[in-house]
């Protein structure tokens, strides 16, 4: 199921965007560990993999959080109370109806999944309703998604840079002028927890 109308008329965001690359396994385990148990928002997350990895991110990720975790499948909608991860070698689209899109369209920024492709296309279907998150990472994959997120009305978070395994990638969107926040990992999860509206 969805959200409700009642869930909705309270939910700023409807969504939430994550991008890691190098030292990006910590990172998402500290991030989803430090969600409340009653977070909702489904979460999109882009871990930059080797294309012959197998899908232990879910089965990793699930240890440390309440979310349903899953390798997201081609066309099932993006529910509430679970977390989606790209397969290793596909890139992953948000399309207009609120569904997951996989392409093995040409690598963007040397890699598939690209975060910038999930971030760019999950900007336009959400628009001000969705939180871009950039965390640790090698190279500039997810500037330019991020840029695209703020740009539509979103709110974009990078990771303290000082605080980043390898800071290259946060670093690279908050020089673009394309961050709304710049955050450790723990005032990230607790963000989050703020936007997520406690029904009764």
């Amino acid at each position: 199921m969805g959200f409700s109308m009642a869930d909705k008329a309270k939910l700023k965001y409807r969504a939430v965007v994550i991008g890691t690359s190098a030292g990006g396994l910590k990172a998402l385990k500290q991030l989803v560990e430090g969600l409340d148990p009653v977070f909702q928002l489904p979460l999109l997350i882009v871990q930059h993999l080797s294309p012959q990895s197998d899908s232990f991110l879910p089965k990793y990720l699930s240890q440390f959080t309440h979310l349903k975790v899953k390798e997201a499948d081609p066309h099932e909608p993006i529910l509430p109370g679970y977390a989606y991860t790209a397969p290793p070698n596909y890139h992953m689209h948000v399309e207009k109806n609120g569904t997951i899109l996989l392409s093995v369209d040409e690598k963007v920024n040397f890699a598939r999944p690209s975060i910038d492709v999930l971030f760019e296309s999950a900007a336009w279907v959400y628009q001000q309703h969705l939180i871009g998150i950039l965390m640790t990472g090698a190279n500039n994959d997810g500037a330019k998604g991020m840029c695209q997120i703020k740009m539509l009305g979103g709110l974009t978070i990078a990771q303290l840079p000082s605080e980043a395994e390898v800071p290259i990638m946060p670093e690279a969107a908050i020089a673009l002028g394309c961050t709304s926040k710049v955050l450790d990992i723990k005032g990230i999860s607790s963000f989050l927890n703020g936007q997520y509206a406690k029904t009764d």
